[in-house]
């Protein structure tokens, strides 16, 4: 799959939990992004649940357990 870079504006704490993540976090972060950009863009409209459902099916291929993605969370707190 090609890539391109893109900027976006988020708040300070994003990006703070962001640029202090691992390299392997970022790249977790970036995939639960782009899947939902695809999603928000792309994807036909379906309930917020089957949405979420298949982020979290996902994410979880991908290896981003409950566990790591609430250290996620917290670092930006």
């Amino acid at each position: 799959m090609a890539t391109a870079t893109i900027s976006i504006q988020v708040d300070e704490k994003a990006a703070q939990a962001f640029a202090t993540a691992t390299t392997e976090g970022q790249r977790k972060i970036e995939l639960l992004l782009n899947l939902r950009l695809q999603d928000l863009t792309i994807g036909a409209r379906r309930s917020l649940k089957a949405v979420m459902d298949e982020i979290g099916t996902q994410a979880e291929a991908a290896g981003l357990t409950p566990e790591i993605l609430e250290s996620l969370l917290q670092q930006g707190e």
